[in-house]
């Protein structure tokens, strides 16, 4: 079944056939991994669809499922490891069309999948509710493509990550079965389908839990050490009467990556960026001055509006960054056990030395405010890089590895039972984003 018989049923769906344009839209930013880059450099769809609303999904799902083409579900594109890079050619439906915010009420909105998270906000802010979270590709990031493919980021030192309970309310999916179904989750069973890189149903609304909008101020933060600043973080995470947004540390040499803020990051030093609210600057000030930190950079709530914020170096940004100036650099992700001296975070430092460059980003995990890393590492080999995720491990580390294109090895590190199950209902023949899950690639036939 060639590409111009399947749209010859789908009259009227908008649809992209230029090579040049589908090759675009068959990647993401998987050149992060030396790993993965070799294996998705020469991947690519044969068609991409662009539904305006859920009638149209179902169409699409029809029409696939009936000639057993594979279909990879597309946001924006932002993701790390390969989401929506589709492993077996096909269909990639790019979901940017159903971009409506259909209502918002006091903490709570309803949402298509194509929203912009900035696009949600500025409706949600004038009315005093903003997103809960955000990835640090907040400006052209999709909240289908963030609950499908991510896991927390900007806000998360509030709100934990997407899968702890009640940061998702609901999802409608469309199946991808004989006759597709909409089938609307909520509660707990939204979780089958979050950070589940589409594999299991095509998300096609969601209702997600709003915070109350601050006005933010940012700042950098200086340090002569690195370990007092991570200090001064984890002291910062766990004062509960500073309201704050972000909290992100950078290990000499990682400021001087950042070429645009040069003049308030001096070299040699640690820095500390940072987003409170405007009443909270005060109290954060003097928490400053008791960890002997240094504030070079300072702006309003208003500024912060203006020119690039902050928040664009931090999470996964500051690798992009870094690459930037060094193409030899990877990172990884990592979860630090709870501690207030940061022992853990110590140890690794001093093992490691001039290989991994540490990049804290501090969120609340269990109730608490956690450390966890998205460290630099200068890459040599895979089996090094292997070695290096070895040791972290083996001293109480968790490590969400970002070389694996695999749902359940990049976080889980076990097959799911339950999750299996649900994909078998949701997609009996396996062509939503197919290789992406492990559990399916190792079922029993």
């Amino acid at each position: 079944m060639t590409c111009t018989e399947l749209l010859a049923d789908l009259p009227g769906i908008e649809a992209i056939v230029d090579p040049d344009q589908i090759a675009k839209l068959s990647q993401d930013y998987y050149y992060f991994s030396p790993i993965l880059q070799p294996l998705f450099e020469p991947k690519r769809g044969d068609l991409v669809l662009r539904p305006a609303n859920e009638a149209e999904v179902l169409q699409i799902a029809e029409a696939c499922v009936q000639r057993r083409l594979p279909l990879t579900v597309r946001g924006a594109g932002t993701g790390n490891y390969g989401q929506a890079v589709p492993l077996e050619g096909g269909v990639i439906l790019d979901m940017t069309r159903m971009s409506a915010v259909k209502w918002v009420k006091p903490g709570l909105a309803c949402v298509e999948p194509g929203a912009k998270m900035a696009a949600i906000d500025r409706i949600t802010r004038p009315q005093g509710w903003e997103l809960r979270m955000a990835p640090s590709t907040y400006r052209t990031a999709t909240i289908g493509g963030f609950v499908g493919g991510g896991s927390g980021g900007i806000g998360s030192i509030n709100y934990g990550q997407l899968r702890d309970r009640g940061n998702l309310h609901a999802v409608r999916v469309v199946t991808f079965e004989d006759e597709p179904r909409v089938v609307t989750l909520q509660g707990s069973d939204v979780y089958q389908v979050a950070h589940a890189y589409g594999t299991n149903g095509i998300i096609t609304e969601l209702q997600i839990p709003l915070a109350p909008a601050y006005d933010w101020a940012e700042a950098i933060v200086t340090f002569d050490d690195f370990l007092n600043a991570g200090r001064f973080g984890q002291a910062l995470g766990d004062a509960d009467g500073i309201v704050k947004k972000l909290i992100s540390v950078f290990a000499d040499p990682i400021p001087q990556y950042f070429s645009a803020l040069q003049r308030y990051l001096p070299k040699g030093q640690t820095a500390v960026l940072v987003m409170v609210a405007a009443p909270s600057l005060d109290a954060f000030r003097e928490l400053v001055a008791e960890f002997n930190g240094t504030i070079t950079y300072e702006k309003t709530a208003e500024e912060a509006t203006k020119g690039v914020s902050i928040w664009e170096y931090t999470w996964n940004h500051t690798t992009l960054h870094a690459r930037i100036v060094d193409p030899n650099l990877t990172y990884l992700q990592t979860l630090f056990p709870g501690d207030q001296n940061l022992d853990r975070v110590a140890q690794m430092t001093e093992y490691f030395g001039d290989e991994i460059q540490m990049h804290l980003e501090f969120l609340r995990v269990g109730g608490r405010s956690t450390p966890a890393a998205l460290q630099l590492v200068r890459f040599t080999t895979a089996e090094r890089l292997q070695e290096i995720i070895d040791y972290h491990e083996a001293n109480g580390a968790i490590i969400f590895n970002p070389h694996t294109h695999l749902i359940e090895d990049g976080g889980m590190k076990h097959v799911d039972l339950a999750q299996l199950e649900f994909k078998q209902k949701m997609d009996p023949y396996g062509l939503l984003n197919p290789g992406k899950m492990r559990a399916w690639l190792e079922r029993k036939q």
